[in-house]
């Protein structure tokens, strides 16, 4: 028989784990499945064994917390299982309610079937092609720091950053406490950030402890005399058979090349919303962050009954954001499920609200300092788009001249996100590139049309899946 819980949590990042503590109090049964070995998620990953040693010392403090949440779960009664892949979601029998939750773990198919679904699936690094972005060397900011994090490794050459936004402060700082070097930093934001960021001063003067987070990694960086490089427009990797040198743009045209061994990018993070895609959830198209979000309820469910989402896959918030709204999630879900009247739901919820609302006060500053580098949405012709299927821009632009067509007939024509990733990669930049070709916003030309399976899935697995006793058709 299939195993069936009342709520099924995909994630055990800190809205996951929130979620499920706040669940199991109020009796409900729980399934945690996450793909990773070990629960924090992304922003806290490996915090159980890290945590103590002298690597989570130099990681800082707000990677440590994470610690102390990871035990709550470990207590709260939730089911949890480890490196297992959600593959396809769909509704639960005609007439009934619920979800069927398909999963692989070990190379074991399974169907769960649960009253309610919580995505805690976080965010992603925002993708940002540049040419040799491929080339051996070359990776993200993330990358790099979960290299760092689960095994403490440390380049042996000096490394160049190219990029914006806080975690390459974040990362560069930590680098550096862990006896790394820094070739350069080639700074992506466009002048004027603080200009920009001016309408939000009050919100940055309330939360100044956390702008003094920043400024303490800057000082850090500036302390250790790494190279700040403003004004960069464009990034070229080359090298033949992995990257030996990068060259730079400035704004005023001029170029410069230098020898690197490694190159780390980062142009911000976005929701991870493959899954809402695939279960025809309602989006919206966020200009400050250039992405798409799930429409939400006070309570964090979709436009799908039943389907929740919490933490930054509902939009960029944070670690304690994330953790909040994982707690509002399971209050709304307590209420629908009759564990919770509607009164006492809203008086619980009040002041979580209230800390949300602090939590996101500094978002939209941010969002004003460190918008996506205008020609990562753009890139030249030669630029691989789809890793995939080896895909340009160039490619992409041709096949976006054939009449008027939207990413899922680019699709068809290119086979661009048809890969492994499934567009997760490519699909931002092909609907920017779709859009300057035909003079469109990039919210009217949509995202990818997502299918099942949603992860990589083996015939062996799908031959093993057994529903109520008896194997899949």
């Amino acid at each position: 028989m299939s195993r069936v819980f009342d709520v099924v949590v995909i994630g055990a990042g800190p809205a996951g784990m929130s979620a499920a503590i706040g669940l199991r109090g109020h009796g409900l049964s729980v399934l945690v499945v996450d793909e990773q070995p070990a629960p924090g998620g992304q922003i806290w990953r490996a915090v159980e064994a890290v945590a103590p040693t002298p690597t989570g010392r130099l990681l800082g403090d707000a990677y440590r917390e994470g610690a102390g949440l990871a035990g709550r779960f470990r207590g709260c009664g939730a089911v949890y299982e480890a490196q297992t892949q959600v593959w396809q979601i769909e509704p639960g029998e005609p007439g009934g309610s619920g979800r069927q939750v398909y999963m692989s773990c070990d190379g074991q198919a399974e169907m769960v079937r649960a009253g309610h679904v919580v995505l805690a699936l976080g965010a992603q690094e925002r993708p940002a092609p540049f040419p040799g972005w491929t080339l051996p060397g070359v990776l993200t900011v993330g990358a790099a720091q979960i290299l760092l994090k689960t095994s403490r490794q440390v380049p042996t050459e000096p490394v160049w950053v190219v990029g914006s936004g806080p975690l390459p402060l974040l990362y560069m700082a930590q680098l550096l406490r862990a006896g790394g070097k820094i070739a350069g930093w080639l700074d992506t934001a466009p002048p004027g950030g603080w200009r920009r960021a001016l309408p939000w001063a009050a919100a940055a003067l309330a939360d100044w402890r956390e702008i003094g987070k920043g400024l303490a990694w800057l000082r850090e960086i500036r302390a250790a005399g790494v190279r700040h490089v403003r004004g960069v427009t464009q990034v070229r990797a080359l090298g033949e058979g992995r990257l030996q040198e990068v060259e730079y743009t400035l704004a005023d045209g001029s170029s410069t090349r230098a020898p690197a061994s490694v190159l780390l990018s980062h142009e911000g993070i976005v929701p991870s919303i493959h899954m809402t895609l695939a279960l025809e959830c309602t989006h919206r198209w966020n200009a400050q962050q250039a992405c798409l979000a799930p429409d939400l309820d006070a309570w964090g469910q979709t436009s799908q009954p039943g389907v929740h989402v919490a933490g930054d896959a509902a939009g960029i918030g944070g670690a304690k954001a994330a953790c909040v709204r994982g707690e509002l999630v399971a209050l709304g879900v307590a209420r629908q499920a009759g564990r919770l009247s509607a009164e006492a739901a809203t008086a619980q919820a009040a002041p979580l609200r209230s800390a949300l609302a602090g939590l996101l006060r500094l978002r939209p500053m941010l969002d004003a300092l460190y918008p996506p580098r205008a020609s990562s949405m753009s890139p030249p012709d030669d630029t691989i788009v789809c890793r995939c299927e080896e895909l340009t821009a160039g490619d992409i632009r041709k096949a976006a001249a054939i009449g008027q067509p939207g990413p899922n007939q680019v699709k068809a024509y290119t086979r661009a996100g048809m890969g492994p990733c499934q567009g997760r990669q490519c699909g931002y930049t092909v609907a920017h590139i779709i859009a300057a070709e035909q003079r469109r916003p990039v919210a009217e030309v949509g995202f990818y049309r997502v299918r099942p399976p949603l992860k990589p899935l083996t015939l062996g697995e799908l031959a093993s899946l057994q529903i109520d006793g008896a194997r899949a058709p």
